[in-house]
C-alpha cells in the first residue's frame, strides 16, 4: 500500500518554497497568492435587505490558481489550509474550504507562528477546524468597509471630483492629519526665556537651571523680565540646600509587536511601515541560508500580542548567559502584559533561531533584510535581560529667594541598554532624564558656590509637529483606529490617494483635496469620522472574533443611521465641483471677475465668463488669507509650437514648463536639468514627479529611452573617474552631499549649490 499523499495551501510561493523543503516528498504545497476570493469589483456586492449577505466572485487572475488546487485535492487524501495566523487568513482559508466543498471530509486547518520545520511539523500533527468566528469577523470589517466605501464615494464623485474613495479606518486617519495641521496653522509662538548659572566649588564647575521663585515656578516671559532676575542673581550668595541621591531603574521593553515595529522602523532605518512589513514578510517566510537550509528567521510579523513561547524564552536565557554573562541575567523570565484586544493565541515577532545571530546569517540576508533583523533580534534579547541601573543625584541651591536645580546622573550598570536603546521621535517632550547627563561633582548640603557665568537664553514655544510614519501609526494605536495588520496599508493609501503628501523628513500635511474631502465628510457623517465610534466599532468586530456579538446584529445596528446620513448626504453635501468664489481678481482677456474653482489638480482662478473666456491662473494666499496670482516665473526657452515664451507652472506632479499662450497653446515640456542623459540616446535629463508625489529624474526622450535616477543630476564631470556628471544626495548624517553615480568611483564632495535634497526610494512608474 502507498504512502498517503497530503496538500498543503499557503498564501505566498515563498512560504510554499519553505514548507515543501520541510515536509518531504509525501506532501505538495501550492500558494493561493493571497486571496482567491472577494466581493465583486464592480458593484456592491451586499445583499442590505437579506442580512448583509456577500455575492463572492473568483478574483480575476485566480480561475487557474484555483483550478489546480481543485485538481491536486480530488489526488490528495489530506487537505491542510495553512494560511496565515489571522483573520486575513482565516477567510483566505474558509474561501478555499468553500471552492474544494466536495472534499469537505479531507480538509483541516493548520496554524503556526513560524516558518520553522519544528512549528509546521507540530502543526500537522496537531490539525484544527476552521475558526467560523474568526472569519465572521473579516467578513464583517470587509462588508462594513465595502458598504462605507462603495456608498460614500460616488457622493464624493457627484460633489468634488470623479474617481475620489472614502474608507471607513483611512477616512478617520486623514482627518487626524488634516486636525493637526489646523492646529500648526492656528499656533502663534510665544516668546520665554531660560537662565542657568555656572556654579563652582574648589576646582569643580557644574550647571544649574533656574527652577523657582519662593514656592512658585519661574516664568519669563520676555527679556526685561529675563534682565531684572539677572541683575538679582549677579550679585546673590549661592548656596547647596539640598544633595538627594538615588538609584534609579530602567526596565527593558516588550518585544516588537507590529505597531511597535512599524514605530522603531521608521525612527531607527527612516522607513515607511509599508517597507518595514514588505521587508519583514521575507523574514518571516523563509531565507536560504546556504548548507543550513531555507527557514523563517521571524515569528508572524502581523501580531498585537507580547507572548512569548517558553522555548524560546529558554533559548534567549541561555544565549544572554553565554554571550553578556550571569549578572545580566534575571532570575526569573520577564513577562509583559498584553492589552486585552490582543489575539494571544500570536507570539511577538521574535527570531526564530538563536543559533542564527545575525552575524551568521549576514551573507545571506539583504541590506534591509540585515538591518531589520539586528532590530528584531537585539529588541528580543533585550527584553530578557536585567534592568539598566543609574545614580542619579539632584542638587538644589538657593540664591536670595531664588532657587536653582542642577540633575546628574551616572550609568552604574548598563543592562539591557547594551542591546537595545528605543529612539525617540524626534518632537518628543524633554524629560528630567535627558537633562541629567552631566556628571555632578561631590558636593556637601550647606556649600557655598562661586558664581562663573549666568546664561540667559531666549525660546518660543513650537507648534504641535506634523505626524510621521512612527507618531500616526502610535497616535492610530493609542486611539484604538484600525488593528495593526491595517496601519501599513491605511499610511500609503492617503498618499496614493492624494489626500496627503509627505515632505523630505517624511511628515504629512493634507493636500487641498483632503482637507476638503475631510471637511465634507465631517459635516455629512459624524459618526463614521468620529474617533470613538471608529474605535468601538473595531471592538465590536472583535467581540464576533470572541463568539460574544453576532455579525448580522452589528452590520443591522450600524447600517440603519448610516442609510440616514448617507440619504441626507447626497442632497445637502456641500458641490464643490459647482463652487465658485468671487475674488478682487480682474481677468486680463475680458476684465470679467475672476472667482476660485475646484478642479482636478485643487483650486485655480478661472474667468466668470467660461466657457467664452477660458482664461486660468494659479493663485496662492498671503498670510493674511489675501488671494494673489501666482506670477509665472519666465524662461529663456521659447515654445516649439508657437515661438511664445515658456513660463514654469505647478501642476499635480510638480513643476514643468507650460507655454505662455494657454489656452490657445497647450504645448507643455518638463524642466531640464542641464545634463545629457547617460545612455546617450540624445535626450536631456529632465525633472519629474511620479504618481505618489516623489521628485525624480528621467531621460526626455521617455518612452523610447527608460533613464531615471531618484538622485538629482549636476552639470558636472567626475574629477576622478571622468563620468560624465554627479549626484547630489542626501542622508540624515551627512546631510547633503554630491558623489558620483558610478559605484566603483568613490568620489564624494560638498555641494556648491544645493537646492534641497531629493527622494532617495524608488517607485515604479
Amino acid at each position: 500500500m502507498g504512502m498517503k499523499k497530503s496538500l498543503v495551501i499557503v498564501e505566498s510561493p515563498a512560504k510554499a518554497k519553505t514548507i515543501e523543503k520541510y515536509l518531504g516528498k509525501n506532501f505538495k504545497v501550492m500558494a493561493s497568492v493571497g486571496h482567491v476570493r472577494d466581493l465583486p469589483p464592480k458593484k456592491l456586492g451586499v445583499d442590505v435587505k437579506k442580512k448583509f449577505k456577500p455575492t463572492y466572485e473568483i478574483i480575476k487572475g485566480k480561475d487557474k490558481v484555483i483550478e489546480a488546487i481543485k485538481a491536486e485535492g480530488k489526488k490528495a487524501d489530506h487537505i491542510y489550509l495553512a494560511p496565515d495566523p489571522d483573520r486575513e487568513g482565516e477567510a483566505i482559508a474558509w474561501h478555499i474550504a468553500e471552492e474544494l466543498k466536495s472534499e469537505k471530509k479531507k480538509i483541516k486547518r493548520i496554524l503556526f507562528n513560524e516558518i520553522t520545520k519544528k512549528a509546521v511539523s507540530e502543526a500537522i500533527n496537531h490539525p484544527l477546524e476552521i475558526d467560523i468566528k474568526k472569519f465572521e469577523s473579516q467578513q464583517a470589517r470587509r462588508i462594513l468597509d465595502r458598504l462605507v466605501g462603495y456608498q460614500i464615494s460616488p457622493v464624493l464623485w457627484d460633489k468634488v471630483r470623479r474617481g475620489l474613495s472614502a474608507g471607513r479606518v483611512q477616512s478617520v486617519a486623514l482627518r487626524l492629519v488634516v486636525d493637526r495641521e489646523k492646529e500648526v496653522l492656528a499656533f502663534k509662538p510665544e516668546e520665554y526665556w531660560s537662565i542657568e548659572a555656572n556654579l563652582g566649588s574648589g576646582d569643580d564647575t557644574f550647571w544649574a537651571k533656574l527652577a523657582k521663585k519662593g514656592k512658585d515656578k519661574v516664568v519669563i516671559g520676555n527679556k526685561g523680565e529675563a534682565d531684572e532676575i539677572l541683575a538679582d542673581l549677579k550679585g546673590a550668595p549661592y548656596q547647596i540646600t539640598s544633595v538627594d541621591k538615588s538609584e534609579r531603574k530602567r526596565n527593558p521593553l516588550a518585544p516588537f509587536i507590529t505597531s511597535k515595529l512599524q514605530q522603531e522602523g521608521a525612527r531607527k532605518l527612516h522607513w515607511p511601515a509599508k517597507k518595514t512589513m514588505m521587508v519583514a514578510q521575507k523574514l518571516y517566510e523563509g531565507i536560504d541560508l546556504g548548507e543550513l537550509g531555507t527557514t523563517g528567521l521571524i515569528t508572524y510579523m502581523r501580531t498585537d500580542s507580547t507572548r512569548i513561547s517558553d522555548d524560546a524564552i529558554k533559548d534567549v536565557r541561555t544565549y544572554i548567559k553565554d554571550t553578556f554573562g550571569a549578572k545580566y541575567l534575571p532570575s526569573e523570565p520577564v513577562v509583559y502584559k498584553t492589552k486585552k484586544s490582543a489575539q494571544d493565541a500570536h507570539e511577538s515577532i521574535r527570531p526564530t533561531h538563536l543559533e542564527y545571530s545575525p552575524k551568521v546569517v549576514k551573507d545571506f540576508l539583504s541590506p534591509d533584510q540585515y538591518k531589520l533583523y539586528v532590530l528584531i533580534w537585539n529588541r528580543f534579547v533585550a527584553c530578557q535581560m536585567v534592568p539598566a541601573v543609574f545614580d542619579q543625584t539632584t542638587i538644589e541651591i538657593s540664591a536670595k529667594d531664588y532657587q536653582l536645580r542642577a540633575t546628574g546622573s551616572i550609568v552604574k550598570f548598563d543592562g539591557f541598554t547594551a542591546v537595545y536603546e528605543e529612539s525617540k521621535d524626534e518632537d518628543a517632550p524633554v524629560s528630567d532624564d535627558d537633562d541629567g547627563k552631566q556628571k555632578l561633582p561631590e558636593l556637601k548640603q550647606g556649600t557655598k558656590l562661586k558664581l562663573i557665568e549666568l546664561k540667559p537664553e531666549q525660546h518660543f514655544t513650537q507648534p504641535p509637529p506634523r505626524y510621521t510614519d512612527a507618531s500616526l501609526i502610535k497616535d492610530l494605536e493609542e486611539k484604538g483606529i484600525g488593528r495593526p495588520s491595517t496601519y501599513a496599508a491605511i499610511l500609503s493609501t492617503i498618499v496614493d490617494k492624494e489626500y496627503a503628501s509627505k515632505d523630505q523628513s517624511g511628515r504629512f500635511s493634507p493636500t487641498d483635496l483632503g482637507k476638503i474631502v475631510t471637511e465634507l465628510l465631517v459635516e455629512n457623517f459624524k459618526d463614521i469620522m468620529n474617533v470613538e465610534f471608529t474605535a468601538s466599532m473595531e471592538d465590536q468586530l472583535d467581540k464576533i472574533e470572541e463568539g460574544e456579538k453576532d455579525w448580522v446584529q452589528i452590520l443591522t445596528a450600524f447600517y440603519g443611521p448610516f442609510k440616514i446620513a448617507l440619504d441626507e448626504a447626497k442632497e445637502k453635501m456641500k458641490n464643490v465641483k459647482a463652487q465658485a468664489i468671487p475674488t478682487d481678481i480682474i481677468c486680463p482677456k475680458d476684465n470679467a471677475v475672476m472667482v476660485i474653482k475646484w478642479g482636478r489638480n485643487g483650486q485655480f482662478l478661472a474667468c466668470t465668463n467660461y466657457p467664452d473666456c477660458k482664461s486660468t491662473a494659479e493663485f496662492e494666499k498671503t498670510a493674511d488669507g489675501k488671494i494673489e496670482v501666482r506670477k509665472a516665473e519666465s524662461t529663456d526657452e521659447k515654445c516649439e509650437k508657437c515661438g511664445n515664451p515658456m513660463v514654469v507652472k505647478f501642476g499635480r506632479f510638480g513643476k514643468f514648463l507650460a507655454c505662455s499662450a494657454y489656452p490657445e497653446c497647450k504645448t507643455t515640456k518638463a524642466i531640464s536639468t542641464g545634463v545629457k542623459c547617460p545612455k546617450e540616446c540624445g535626450g536631456d535629463v529632465t525633472s519629474r514627479v511620479s504618481r505618489r508625489g516623489r521628485a525624480f529624474y528621467g531621460c526626455s526622450s521617455y518612452p523610447k529611452c527608460d533613464f531615471v535616477s531618484w538622485d538629482k543630476p549636476i552639470n558636472k564631470p567626475c574629477p576622478e573617474c571622468k563620468g560624465a556628471y554627479l549626484v547630489e544626495k542626501f542622508s540624515k548624517k551627512k546631510g547633503q552631499f554630491v558623489k558620483c553615480p558610478n559605484k566603483e568611483c568613490p568620489y564624494t564632495e560638498e555641494p556648491q549649490d544645493s537646492t534641497g535634497p531629493t527622494e532617495t526610494a524608488p517607485v515604479a512608474g
